[in-house]
């Protein structure tokens, strides 16, 4: 097996334990057991029967499926850690809601635009790759994402908080229908919870540093992207700074161990 599927193999062996030893509603506890097992078993098919380019891009389905998973752990926020993420961001930016209202308004709807292009940049980079005859550099690429945002899923199961934009008043932005329309993508299409560290950080600078060696421009324009997703985390109040810190060594601690053992 490619060490990407060792990856993923291993995250939902962990999620079948885990709903187990968490408080986690009986129902709830069914649904992560029998999908867990469900993956596991798509995941050996697919690493002992699929043509390579089904492997190549099995791990997008795989990531996709663990976040959505990992948010069924979620059991009642924790008010003594959200009351220390948010007093660190109070510390750093004073009022939070208000402190980039004077941001201009191509600034604030860039940065809600890439935040919202966050998921398709998994396959993107991968695609970049594959489009420019690096499909070889599969595994690499995938066990970098998948050890990333997975490892900012795990703790999930224990550090459990509510993102910003539950707890505090709206957000003052000047592109302010642009982040509406971001709000709305994020209320809808997200699991509603907070991953500390921030999986959005720590997958972008994954996806960058998995293309930056074998297409160098590519990977610093994906790194900006990265970037741009980290700033947007705490200004549209998506993320708490600390998640966006975490999410950052997260994401480099992955990348550089990924490099040193050439996965």
């Amino acid at each position: 097996m490619r060490s990407s599927e060792w990856v993923a193999l291993l995250y939902f062996l962990y999620l079948a334990i885990v709903c187990w030893l968490r408080p986690v509603p009986q129902a709830r506890r069914a649904l992560i057991t029998g999908v867990s097992a469900a993956v596991l078993a798509v995941i050996v098919g697919v690493a002992r029967y699929a043509p390579g380019f089904a492997r190549d891009w099995a791990p997008f389905l795989y990531v996709s499926v663990a976040y959505y998973l990992s948010g069924h752990l979620f059991i009642a926020p924790s008010a003594r850690l959200e009351a220390w993420l948010l007093e660190w961001d109070h510390r750093w930016l004073g009022d939070p809601p208000t402190r980039f209202a004077r941001w201009p308004w191509w600034l604030v709807a860039w940065l809600d635009i890439i935040y919202m292009l966050c998921a398709p940049l998994l396959p993107g980079g991968f695609a970049i790759l594959a489009l420019t005859g690096h499909s070889s550099q599969a595994n690499r690429y995938w066990t970098m994402v998948l050890a990333a945002d997975m490892g900012a899923f795990a703790p999930l199961s224990v550090f459990q908080t509510r993102p910003p934009w539950q707890i505090e008043r709206p957000a003052v932005l000047a592109a302010s229908r642009v982040h509406r329309l971001a709000s709305y993508v994020v209320k809808n299409a997200t699991t509603g919870v907070n991953t500390f560290p921030s999986g959005h950080v720590a997958v972008t600078l994954a996806v960058a540093f998995g293309v930056i060696s074998t297409l160098p421009i590519v990977g610093v324009a994906l790194l900006l992207c990265a970037a741009s997703i980290a700033v947007a985390c705490v200004v549209g109040r998506y993320h708490y700074t600390v998640d966006v810190l975490a999410g950052a060594a997260l994401g480099l601690a992955v990348c550089a161990l990924a490099a040193a053992f050439g996965a």
